[in-house]
């Protein structure tokens, strides 16, 4: 297949600026320079934005050449939000989130060349941002923006308004200095997106391109990358290379194929293979297994994606290596002197935010020590209960565990 073709089968082009017959031109076409972009909201990026450095991948695997960019002066405002404005971040916050997400760009995405929005944006005055630009966007074209038109009841500010205009000139000023001929981006972006487009048409009378990828959602219809509410980190000091995998692991049956096609870079005909296999024999998760095997070992490498394997057969059949879970140390007095089983699952952070949900959990017989279930809420846990290696594995719900040593 050619690049345009694996990006449709992939379902990975959603939205497309102009005739979708002349980005297939481009796409198959000659090497040329695209850019995407991400604000430093956070030290860094998320399982939500791994499918924009899959795509950045796909793209530079075929021979063209990723700019990619980090919001500093787009993060100092931050763009609209469905609901409520944004929080604005101080620099030095801004200075540091983007030092954390350089490097797992670079790592992800070698070869790409970083940019940051800031260089060209610290110079330019007010007045020349009005003039030079504000004066080819006309307020009525804003307006009508899905994004704009969704916060208008709800009140949104002249810095969240004008963002698309920040966006939109990264585009004009990437095609001149360094001939990014292409945006690509999720589909929430699409406002943005086509007034870089319409900028540079107007600005410079040059033809550039775009398009989008749907965003990814789980089968509850939530952002793909959440869970309970939180991020899963691709810092794996913020979020472990097994938390990760479990998480894929235990993608639905219906979404799993999509999942393979987005996340992986397996071909199409491995990719029909699991898929078929998938089918005849579900509950051997073949697609679950692979796709959590290839994301891991792709952002961490195939050590940790080893070691995420070998923790989730510990935890779940008894075999693998049980040094590969996720692990917390005690205090062994606590042990020893025996803690209520509240305590130990909240000192372990593991079954709830709060001693109230987890009493709950395990009223509801959701919590297991080393495998076993109970739902005495005023159980003590003392060195009885210890296996074999003097721990405990604890259990919250089907898929969540947790290795405790004691020292």
């Amino acid at each position: 297949m050619t690049l345009f073709e694996d990006l449709k089968w992939r379902g990975l082009i959603k939205d497309v600026a102009g005739e979708e017959s002349d980005l297939q031109k481009v796409l198959d076409g000659k090497p040329f320079a695209f850019y995407w972009g991400t604000d430093p909201t956070a030290d860094s990026l998320h399982l939500g934005h791994y499918s924009s450095l899959c795509m950045a991948k796909r793209l530079a695997n075929a021979g063209h050449h990723p700019v990619l960019l980090c919001g500093g002066a787009t993060g100092r405002i931050g763009d609209p939000r469905p609901t409520a404005e944004r929080e604005i971040i101080s620099e030095e916050a801004v200075n540091a989130n983007i030092n954390g997400i350089r490097s797992q760009i670079q790592a992800l995405v070698p070869g790409a060349e970083l940019v940051d929005n800031y260089d060209w944006w610290k110079g330019r005055s007010f007045l020349d941002t009005l003039r030079d630009i504000g004066k080819y966007v006309s307020l009525n074209y804003m307006l009508d923006k899905d994004i704009i038109r969704r916060r208008l009841e709800t009140g949104i500010t002249f810095a969240e308004f004008s963002y698309m205009l920040l966006q939109g000139f990264d585009f004009v000023h990437l095609f001149q200095e360094k001939n990014c001929v292409m945006q690509v981006a999720g589909s929430d972006q699409w406002g943005n997106i086509t007034t870089g487009v319409d900028l540079i048409r107007k600005m410079l009378d040059k033809q550039a391109y775009a398009f989008t990828m749907p965003l990814i959602l789980d089968a509850s219809g939530k952002k793909f990358g959440k869970s309970e509410g939180n991020a899963l980190w691709l810092d794996k000091t913020k979020t472990s290379a097994y938390q990760i995998y479990q998480h894929l692991y235990n993608s639905d049956d219906t979404k799993v194929v999509e999942y393979l096609k987005v996340f992986t870079f397996l071909p199409r005909e491995k990719i029909e293979e699991i898929a078929a296999q998938q089918k005849a024999a579900p509950e051997t998760r073949i697609a679950q297994k692979t796709l959590a095997y290839e994301v891991v070992k792709d952002i961490h490498g195939v050590e940790e994606a080893d070691k995420a394997v070998s923790g989730a057969k510990a935890a779940f059949s008894g075999e693998g290596n049980k040094d590969d879970m996720p692990t917390v140390q005690l205090e062994k007095t606590l042990i020893q002197n025996g803690i209520g089983a509240i305590d130990l699952f909240f000192a372990a952070k593991i079954g709830g935010a709060s001693k109230g949900d987890i009493r709950r959990l395990i009223q509801q017989g959701g919590a297991a020590i080393n495998a076993k279930t109970f739902d005495d809420v005023k159980r003590v846990v003392g060195e009885s209960d210890l296996d074999k290696d003097g721990e405990l594995v604890l259990r919250a719900g089907k898929k969540k565990f947790v290795r405790v040593v004691f020292k």
